[in-house]
């Protein structure tokens, strides 16, 4: 498909919601994050964002909270603590009927002494792989703590369709 095709067809949100989008409410947007452990962390940096995969804690209200192996040098560690805003992506795609996605964007700094000890085993992140764990005993880490200014989600969540309602891309004759 040629690219000006692809956006040419491009829909916002409210136009989508006849197809069965859907704007997540807060209520909605808390439990998401509640109940899941993974996302996408994107720090600022030209000429693109820089952008990894982390797993999280959620204070229930507005804070995220992330473990930094920092070794002796950390890309991530630097670029937050110059950073003035980060954002955090965190989706479930099921299948291509059902599937959410919440953004947040915020400040990010690492804890201080004082609010590490306050922190509980709630709000720090319950899903690291291996890897870090291991790290973690010999290296240096670090706890970030997002704060959230703004947050919003979007779902799909609709019934696949019958068999006999697909369409005719699906026949092999």
């Amino acid at each position: 498909m040629p690219l000006a095709h692809v956006r040419h067809s491009e829909m916002t949100v409210d136009e989508l919601t006849d197809h069965g989008m859907e704007r997540m409410d807060d209520e909605a947007i808390t439990q998401f994050l509640a109940t899941h452990s993974l996302g996408v962390l994107g720090l600022p940096t030209e000429p693109t964002p820089y952008l990894l995969p982390m797993s999280y804690g959620f204070d229930g209200e507005s804070q995220l909270y992330f473990v930094y192996v920092t070794g002796t040098d950390s890309e991530k560690a630097s670029l937050s603590d110059r950073a003035n805003v980060a954002s955090f992506l965190v989706y479930s795609a099921e299948t291509m009927f059902h599937w959410q996605s919440v953004s947040v964007t915020g400040s990010i700094r690492p804890l201080s002494d004082a609010d590490y000890d306050d922190l509980t085993d709630a709000q720090a992140p319950t899903w690291r792989p291996e890897l870090f764990e291991a790290a973690g005993t010999s290296e240096t880490t670090t706890i970030y703590s997002l704060e959230i200014d703004d947050w919003s989600g979007i779902r799909h969540a609709i019934e696949p369709p019958a068999y006999t309602e697909r369409s005719s891309r699906d026949d092999p004759d």
